[in-house]
């Protein structure tokens, strides 16, 4: 019997069935400003392909099954043999399959490959965030790897593939692989020289047995790993790979998958080495060094993936509002709402063109830039990833009720807020980095000045905001404790100045009066009301087909 109590009405249409990149106009404005022109019609014909796989309606429904469906452990057969297997949803290959076609691990070889990658990155991960693990650390061994040139040349070609293989056999008679990486031990967390296990020479050049143990190890399901070890001449690198040569299993032996918070569509693992085969890559006792790079290139890839976090929130919230009636109206356009909506949506466009100018310095690969990447990098990872959680929170908010309830899509996102400001390196990690490049590296600062100062002179609360920081420098007294203030000083001057240069007039007034001016409150919401609210958020707007 049909009800007749009462129709459906003032509903929102779900927001599926558009383009995610071509809709983005921030990110595709940075495409189109850091890609070379040669270059830039392959680029956005890719990026249009995977902005319109995205933004699927199959897409979508991947994503809710790959978290509806968690990865299971297997660690033994039916027969009691070990074999440390994870099983996953088959829409958690669709997902990971897609991005290794779309060359989501292939950057490092390809013209201007890391803008086109991580814009690829921010948008494919806002259909499901938790398979951005694997596909980050397979693009950020390569530089690792390329310590070694024998190594590189065997591995690279396969880490770089646009061919996802399913299964563990044999990598060198697979045409593409996985890697993952493991650092964190129990007694250490991020002090990774602390760490206890050991790596005990054998005869044959660079081979190693491996025992002990690694905490948190990323992506167990792949083909190798790169992971720190005690070696005879010190803390160094070595890569583990899942299958030997020979096709047997090497010892890798899967405790537990770690239950957590957010992430859940993807596995993170205990595992523990017993007489595991290991290959040195680099010298012996630089092993921090060695894999430093993968560390840096997965610190960029925390930036990215919490950009797509928050413009997939906002935009969330900006449909929304664009199509839920109240009080006599669309929500957008009421004055509260709108301010709302501006101030999420200045979060969105700054952390967006923030992550994509790293990523342009890595395509530049000049020493200015490297240098620049030094002090830039940490200052961002520290500042973007924490304003993600708030972003996300309050785009939640906006949907009221609905955006509370596990349909909406807002809560899985909520969950996965925390996690880029927590792996490889969480907030004080970062800080300190931050204080590492400018007492050890005073190249890196003069880089930093040198880009900020492009943008001199066009915004007086972005002059001040520059001299300010400058005298926070000056005085290096109790300097470790006053680190986040240093951090965030510097991520939002160097927002400020990129938007100052790149952005709209009302995004850049608005960032300026607000994030460097002092004129903002303590929550979102707060910004002047006699700035151009309405602009800012029409820029935000996701225009479904």
């Amino acid at each position: 019997m049909a009800a007749t109590t009462h129709t459906v009405t003032n509903q929102v249409p779900p927001l599926v069935g558009h383009d995610v990149f071509a809709t983005d106009r921030v990110l595709s404005e940075a495409v189109e400003r850091h890609v070379e022109p040669g270059v830039l019609p392959v680029a956005l014909e890719e990026l249009g392909e995977l902005g319109r796989a995205a933004g699927s309606a199959q897409a979508q429904e991947w994503g809710a099954q790959a978290n509806a469906h968690p990865p299971v452990l297997r660690t033994h057969d039916r027969y009691g043999h070990r074999v440390d297997k994870v099983e996953f949803h088959p829409a958690w290959h669709r997902l990971l399959g897609h991005a290794v076609s779309a060359g989501l691990t292939d950057a490092w070889g390809r013209p201007a490959g890391h803008v086109r990658r991580a814009a690829g990155f921010l948008v494919w991960t806002q259909a499901e965030a938790g398979h951005g693990c694997p596909l980050s650390m397979t693009h950020a061994a390569v530089p690792a790897l390329r310590t070694d040139p024998e190594l590189a040349a065997v591995w690279e070609p396969l880490l770089t593939s646009h061919t996802y293989v399913e299964g563990l056999r044999n990598p060198h008679g697979k045409a593409g692989v996985l890697f993952g990486m493991g650092m964190t031990e129990k007694q250490g967390g991020s002090d990774v020289r602390s760490n206890t296990t050991r790596a005990e020479p054998l005869s044959g050049e660079g081979a190693y047995l491996l025992t002990g143990h690694k905490w948190f190890c990323s992506a167990p399901m792949s083909d190798g790993f790169l992971v720190l070890a005690q070696a005879p001449g010190g803390l160094s690198c070595f890569l583990v790979p899942r299958v030997l040569p020979d096709g047997t299993r090497n010892v890798f032996l899967l405790q537990r998958l770690k239950d957590k918070l957010g992430n859940r569509s993807n596995a993170s693992a205990e595992v523990e080495f017993d007489g595991t085969w290991a290959r040195l890559v680099g010298e012996e006792g630089r092993g921090v060094r060695t894999i430093i790079e993968m560390v840096a290139a997965t610190r960029l890839d925390c930036v990215v993936g919490s950009a797509a976090l928050m413009r997939q929130a906002v935009a969330q919230a900006v449909h929304h509002s664009t199509y839920r009636s109240v009080f006599g109206g669309p929500l957008i356009d009421k004055p509260l709402m709108r301010n709302v909506l501006a101030d999420l949506a200045l979060e969105s466009e700054a952390a967006t063109v923030l992550a994509m100018r790293l990523a342009a310095a890595y395509d530049a690969d000049t020493e200015a830039e490297r240098a620049f990447l030094r002090l830039a990098l940490p200052a961002a990872k520290y500042w973007v990833t924490k304003r993600c959680t708030a972003v996300v929170g309050e785009a939640l908010e906006c949907l009221g009720g609905n955006g509370y309830v596990e349909e909406s899509g807002l809560p899985r996102l909520l969950r996965e807020a925390p996690l880029n400001s927590i792996w490889e390196g969480s907030g004080n990690v970062q800080a300190l980095d931050v204080l590492r490049a400018l007492q050890r590296e005073p190249q890196a600062l003069d880089a930093f000045l040198r880009e900020v100062g492009k943008a001199r002179g066009a915004d007086h609360r972005l002059d001040a905001a520059i001299k300010g920081l400058l005298t926070e420098l000056a005085d290096l007294d109790g300097v470790e404790g006053r680190a986040r203030r240093l951090a965030e000083r510097f991520a939002l001057v160097l927002q400020g100045s990129l938007l100052v240069r790149w952005a709209p007039p009302e995004v850049a007034d608005t960032f300026c009066a607000s994030r460097l001016g002092g004129d903002w409150g303590a929550a979102f919401g707060t910004l002047p009301h006699s700035l151009d609210l309405a602009s800012v958020v029409a820029r935000a707007r996701p225009v479904a087909d």
